[in-house]
């Protein structure tokens, strides 16, 4: 069983890097991806519990993106797997998202905190080490001060993008976030590209054309799909050449999704292991 998407405290995740190896092993998976926002941090960790816990690690990165459309932008989540963790134009890019997400949360905590009993050191009590700041600690925040009941009510409402509080950051684009996977050895596969309820998607045709500039995949088995959207975008994936993984988007207690729920081909991972740069750590 191998689940390609998972967070830890490196980002928004409840789970120390090692624990989401050990729930992993608890789950019965074999082999799991680690792919935290924009960041590597939880790498080494993750790997040297790889011996222990009898899980192999698939590094990897959840790298935010943009689509600019005549309504507006589309934020985009990128999964890269098996890059080159030291690529300069990776690395600077996930700095200039890091910091523009760090001053985001600093503005939305001030607006929230106009309204309800929030403060900055409220939210960075939310926050792991070296973490990506985000929107889920802001959650977190909320939650610990009894302002919200759970993650899942202040994203649908204080948090979400057409709340007052919402500020939007810096993200660099799409098209351009693939090649740059590509540049680092990675092998790039978007992540959830049907999720309505987050907000608005990409068209096909939007999908298409990062399939032209080197996607790999299409993250299509995901709790935040229905059968029908499952069905459109498996079709879209063969129209297009695209391998299909699936994945739990596993962030301990922070979500109710539960590790290992969707899973994924072993023939794609071989697939994504021949194209990427890094080996999967096995034990």
């Amino acid at each position: 069983m191998i689940d390609l998407h998972t967070h830890s405290r490196a980002s928004d995740g409840t789970d120390r890097p090692a624990q989401v190896l050990e729930a992993a092993a608890v789950a019965g998976l074999g082999v799991v991806a680690l792919t935290d926002h924009d960041t590597t941090a939880g790498w080494d960790e993750a790997a040297a519990a790889v011996g222990r816990t009898g899980v192999a690690l698939v590094r990897g990165t959840e790298v935010s993106t943009r689509v600019q459309t005549p309504q507006g932008g589309i934020s985009v989540h990128l999964l890269s797997y098996l890059h080159d963790p030291a690529d300069a134009a990776l690395r600077a890019e996930w700095q200039r998202t890091r910091d523009a997400r760090l001053t985001r949360a600093r503005r939305m905590a001030e607006r929230l905190g106009e309204d309800f009993p929030l403060t900055w050191d409220d939210v960075l009590a939310q926050t792991g080490d070296d973490a990506t700041v985000g929107r889920p600690h802001l959650a977190d925040a909320l939650v610990a001060a009894g302002v919200a009941t759970s993650r899942d009510e202040a994203f649908a409402t204080m948090l979400h993008p057409g709340a007052r509080y919402y500020v939007p950051h810096y993200a660099p684009r799409t098209d351009d976030a693939v090649r740059a996977v590509l540049a680092a050895g990675g092998v790039p596969v978007l992540a959830h590209p049907g999720a309505g309820a987050r907000g608005r998607v990409v068209t096909d045709e939007t999908i298409a054309d990062l399939a032209a500039a080197g996607l790999a995949g299409l993250e299509v088995d995901h709790r935040d799909h229905d059968d029908a959207t499952r069905a459109r975008l498996r079709g879209l994936a063969r129209e297009l050449g695209l391998f299909v993984t699936g994945s739990s988007d596993y962030h301990g207690t922070g979500k109710l999704n539960r590790i290992g729920e969707h899973t994924t081909a072993p023939e794609v991972l071989a697939d994504i292991e021949d194209r990427g740069l890094l080996a999967v750590v096995r034990p």
